[in-house]
């Protein structure tokens, strides 16, 4: 199994080239189908309390580590068609977030960068 997201990509591209999906695998459609399933990921953690939502059941984990997948595997499948690095554009993010909630001033509050 691939175990970078480079070789995680190729192998959904293969994945998809098998069953002819990439006819149906734009942009669009593809962050459509990235929502959806982040939605299916946040439906397992509607209701709970805080304290619940760090302390799932064993079955509960599994069930939110396929949506955790689906969410992954749309967002490497978004990025590849878009010829986006997700990696080189976490790394530019972080640093962008660093310059916009600097430590001294964002360390444990919750406020947007506009308002520290």
């Amino acid at each position: 199994m691939p175990d970078s997201l480079a070789e995680l990509a190729k192998h959904l591209r293969q994945f998809n080239a098998d069953r002819d999906w990439h006819q149906f695998h734009s942009p669009k459609n593809l962050a459509s189908a990235l929502v959806v399933e982040a939605a299916e990921l946040l439906e397992h953690f509607q209701w709970l309390t805080e304290a619940e939502s760090r302390d799932l059941p064993p079955e509960k984990r599994t069930a939110v580590g396929a949506e955790v997948a689906d969410v992954l595997l749309y967002l490497i499948q978004l990025a590849d068609a878009l010829g986006i690095d997700p990696i080189a554009a976490a790394q530019s993010k972080l640093q962008t977030n660093a310059q916009k909630y600097p430590v001294e001033r964002a360390r444990g509050t919750s406020r947007k960068y506009d308002e520290l």
